[in-house]
């Protein structure tokens, strides 16, 4: 029987996470899941730019992965000029609905989750490079090197669907912690954690919205059961 084909839209903000979800979309077609997905994906800053480009028709989920990098004012103001592109993306006319899948301090928190617990507070965003050493046993010299192509690809040729699902019940565990423990911030509808660690790059990749999850679709891909 031929397999159904999911489509997903990511606006995204670096090359890494689009090499992620390249990468995901490959383990997963070319597992046994019940399903096929197809991500488009782009590294494009202003979602109103990748709205733009978009040919599609009837209502569309987007995703936005962008990062929390700071607390200082510049940071804020750019995170929140950030939302404010996606509410303007949502009207323009395509019945868009965005969702904001950030990560405070960044993306790296998301891939030290395939390996590790990282529960604590750290002072600056440079201070994942040991975690990404330590998980993936690397000894990368600087972020920089980290994140070249080829460095990033090794690391993520050490990953499985299972370590998909750990990194989905760690990022879960963050998020439980801090609504007790922090205030949720709100502006224009989205909703963050100015501490760090937070993020919901995991709860787009593990449950999404009430509609693909009624329909058992992700929890399917991601290991043809409910239940990670």
């Amino acid at each position: 029987m031929r397999k159904l084909t999911k489509k997903y839209y990511f606006s995204v903000e670096g090359e890494t996470e689009k090499w992620y979800l390249d990468w995901l979309q490959d383990l997963i077609n070319n597992s046994d899941a019940s399903c096929k997905v197809s991500f488009n994906s782009k590294v494009e800053k202003d979602p109103v730019k990748y709205v733009k480009g978009l040919s599609i028709q009837g209502k569309t989920t987007v995703f936005h992965f962008y990062d929390y990098e700071s607390n200082e004012s510049d940071y804020q103001k750019q995170f929140e000029k950030v939302m404010d592109r996606m509410r303007e993306a949502e009207n323009l006319g395509k019945t868009i609905k965005y969702q904001f899948g950030y990560s405070n301090f960044t993306f790296d928190l998301w891939i030290v989750l395939h390996k590790a617990d990282c529960n604590g507070m750290l002072t600056d965003r440079s201070k994942y490079l040991e975690k990404i050493n330590s998980a993936y046993s690397e000894k990368f010299e600087t972020m920089g090197k980290y994140k070249t192509r080829d460095n990033f690809a090794g690391c993520l040729a050490k990953l499985t669907l299972d370590d998909v699902c750990n990194a989905v019940k760690r990022s879960e565990k963050i998020m439980r912690s801090n609504k007790e423990l922090y205030n949720l911030m709100s502006y224009k509808k989205f909703s963050y954690y100015r501490e760090n660690p937070s993020l919901e790059v995991g709860t787009i990749i593990g449950r999404h919205n009430h509609r693909w999850y009624s329909q058992r679709m992700w929890r399917y891909v991601i290991l043809k059961k409910l239940s990670c």
